[in-house]
């Protein structure tokens, strides 16, 4: 028996403890002050009264889930359940309770639920969403804690605020989940019976309506057809005219809803007013009235008698089972098809053909595969030849050209979407950049080089001649960018000049510039890569190309070229230098150019980069940027600084690139990459010595030749031919061109 709580008979908590602190109910959280004193216990670190203090540490092992949170992990995964429950009617005569199905999703991201009841049509009752989405705790005694996933289950009752639910269903993601879980899903129970539901479709299946509604539900077709028209030509044989002439039409048919529709198609000159529409759109019925119905005589309900009433007017009574209704044929899509015949209002109009849609449409729905056009009228006349006046010497041949195409002259249009494909885009160039020399028998011209530039955007085609120092040339621009025609052509004539393209440069080829011949020496890296991966536009740079030219030899001299390699390595290393597979193949009876020796050298070498000093790199950028006047040093420094975010003193090639534009910084294209190759550790770049290796006010590099700076500042590097090609490993060279092993025996004699 318990003491009453009198002075005296109540004991002193306090005796025989020595703790007495209390815990700190506020602590900060992301630096800001918050109140986390909801799991915290009492004075001395006892509980206080219905406090459940969570365990420290997790049951599950580390390393067992994701690594995720869950509102990542379980983002847009919904449990959904079917329930129901049973709500009581008082005061109602005709029913006591009511049962009410609804749908409980459980969304896993964050242990909400929602409760959602269909409408019912006609239902009376405020119906959707019954319980908003939230966290839902359990009943008493557990009410701190909330509702989680291994509360549910299929055929049990779960109470969310003072209503009881029962569990009926759920779906398959549902049942699949819960399996994986480790729960036992029960079987899915019925929902009782509600007996008013029960009451009221007994009513409204006994109830027979004097004027029934008929619905005719289009909805689907509109949904699935809208807009898709059906599209034949077609002709109406006029024979009985005093014109004897065919008239040609085009059928369009509406699938929306199934309507018709005939334009004529009227030639100039014919004698004819051009009306709009042959027939309008509308249901085409198979076949003509005698006589044609008066507005009103066919309607869609028919009326049984009329009976008449002075107190109550005009009453009628309408038939359910439609004895008195006018059935009529129309035309249907099955029903058109190419030679068929269509009656429209007895006129006879034979269907010839159909665009791509139609057949289309044909082929899937009822497998026809024959759409062979009616022919009904003889092929159109050729036009007569328009002869074009010879080219008069003034402004282009294009703008010329067009003067005589158009009453009023129009521009010459060019290829926008070509210039689109091939202009410039970020370090992608689109420029075919290759050496040549000038073909002369003036030893000062044949020491001069030049690099001859090919724009794919627009055909033009640029020279630039590399100065040479005590050579006598000043060098510099040779040849404006522009067009340039092949030589050959006649000047005055009414066909346009042929001009160089694309195709036309490849190293090993001879060039007439304005009565100017240059041999193409050489191409830099980019052209060789371009060329190479846009193979089916360069045959020259096409290995399927040539290694059919190389299989089109002999087999004799195809032993006589495995024998020459194999002998040409006689310590067996399985590589041969360059210049000797060179001469062997511009020897043979098979057509190839230097271009094509040197893509096959490409492909079977190890090719050596050419390194280039660092120290002169910096140099030539320092060069740049002293010309420029460029100071925005500092302001660099403090926008790398607030890029590294881990202050670690090191960013990315991409953010150092970035900042680098962002600036403006007046450094070629090429210099840049170079520098940022050579100072990258992997992906990452220290910007301090990337900075103070480029600042000329603070540690200002040597000066350097105009040479140098000239070489970057080209921005061409003509190291990707043949001096970058060394060795070649002439075993897989053998095996792709001839399939043929590097040691077999010779059978040739």
């Amino acid at each position: 028996m318990a003491l009453p709580f009198l002075p005296g008979n109540s004991p002193n908590e306090r005796l025989g403890k020595e703790r007495f602190h209390k815990s700190q109910h506020f602590n900060y959280s992301s630096g800001v002050p918050m109140l986390v004193g909801s799991e915290k216990p009492g004075i001395g670190g006892e509980h206080l009264v219905g406090q459940e203090i969570k365990p420290k540490y997790s049951v599950y092992p580390i390393g067992s889930g994701t690594g995720l949170p869950p509102w990542v992990t379980f983002d847009k995964q919904v449990l959904c359940f079917d329930a129901y429950f049973q709500e009581t009617v008082p005061e109602a005569q005709s029913e006591t309770y009511r049962i009410r199905k609804c749908k409980i999703y459980f969304f896993l991201e964050d242990d909400t639920i929602q409760v959602v009841e269909p409408e019912y049509k006609n239902s009376g009752i405020p119906q959707g969403t019954l319980i908003r989405r939230h966290r839902i705790p359990l009943p008493p005694p557990n009410e701190g804690q909330f509702y989680n996933l291994f509360h549910f289950n299929i055929n049990q009752q779960m109470k969310l605020h003072s209503r009881t639910f029962t569990v009926t269903d759920c779906d398959s993601f549902t049942r699949n989940f819960l399996t994986k879980l480790g729960v036992h899903v029960n079987n899915p129970t019925t929902v009782p019976e509600d007996p008013y539901s029960s009451l009221r479709e007994q009513l409204k299946k006994s109830m027979q309506p004097l004027r029934p509604y008929e619905r005719h539900d289009t909805l689907k077709q509109f949904l699935d057809h809208d807009r898709k028209v059906l599209r034949f030509y077609c002709f109406w044989d006029d024979s009985q005219s005093i014109y004897v002439d065919l008239r040609e039409l085009i059928l369009h048919y509406f699938l929306v809803d199934d309507t018709i529709e005939i334009r004529e198609v009227i030639p100039p000159n014919s004698g004819r007013d051009k009306v709009n529409k042959f027939l309008r759109r509308c249901r085409l019925p198979k076949h003509v009235p005698a006589k044609v119905k008066q507005p009103g005589e066919i309607t869609d309900r028919t009326v049984l008698n009329v009976l008449t009433s002075s107190t109550m007017g005009n009453r009628y009574i309408l038939d359910s089972l439609k004895t008195g209704a006018v059935h009529e044929e129309f035309y249907k899509d099955c029903d058109l098809i190419i030679g068929g015949e269509v009656n429209v209002w007895g006129r006879r109009v034979i269907l010839a053909d159909c665009d791509d849609f139609t057949k289309h449409y044909y082929r899937a729905k009822y497998g026809i595969e024959d759409f062979t056009p009616l022919q009904y009228k003889a092929p159109p006349a050729p036009k007569p030849p328009r002869p074009v006046p010879p080219y008069n010497g003034f402004g282009s041949e294009e703008d010329s050209l067009s003067f005589c195409q158009h009453l009023l002259p129009k521009p010459p249009r060019k290829d926008f979407q070509k210039f689109m494909a091939k202009d410039r885009y970020g370090l992608d160039s689109k420029v075919l950049n290759f050496q040549a020399k000038m073909i002369t028998a003036d030893p000062v011209d044949r020491e001069r080089v030049f690099i001859i530039s090919f724009y794919l955007s627009n055909d033009t085609i640029s020279v630039f001649e590399r100065p040479q120092k005590n050579s006598g040339v000043l060098g510099g621009k040779f040849l404006e960018r522009g067009r340039v025609k092949k030589p050959g052509q006649e000047l005055f004539k009414s066909q346009l000049s042929q001009y160089f393209t694309a195709q036309d440069l490849y190293v090993g080829a001879t060039l007439c510039l304005n009565s100017i011949n240059f041999q193409l020496l050489d191409a830099d890296e980019y052209t060789f890569k371009y060329m190479e991966q846009h193979a089916e536009e360069f045959p020259r740079a096409n290995m399927g190309i040539i290694i059919s030219k190389l299989r089109s030899l002999p087999e004799e001299k195809q032993c006589e070229i495995r024998k020459f390699l194999t002998l040409s390595d006689p310590s067996n290393t399985g590589f041969i230098p360059f210049e000797s597979i060179r001469s062997l193949l511009l020897g043979l009876d098979c057509n190839l150019s230097e271009h094509e020796v040197l893509v096959l050298g490409r492909c079977f070498s190890e090719r050596e980069q050419t390194q280039v000093d660092v120290g002169l790199m910096l140099a030539v950028a320092q060069d740049f940027l002293k010309k420029k006047a460029f100071e925005e040093f500092p302001k660099m420094a403090r926008a790398f600084a607030d890029h590294d975010r881990h202050k670690t003193q090191r960013l990315s090639t991409k953010a150092i690139r970035t900042i680098c534009k962002a600036f403006h910084l007046p450094v070629p294209n090429s210099l840049l990459e170079g520098l940022l190759s050579k100072f990258a550790d992997g992906d990452e770049i220290d910007y301090y010595a990337f900075l103070a290796g480029i600042n000329w006010l603070e540690h200002p590099a040597p000066p350097v030749m105009p040479e140098d700076t000239l070489k970057f500042e080209v921005d061409v590097g003509f190291d990707g031919g043949r001096a970058a090609v060394k060795n070649i490993n002439y075993s897989a060279f053998l095996q792709d061109a001839f399939s043929l092993p590097s040691n077999s025996s010779d059978t040739s004699a």
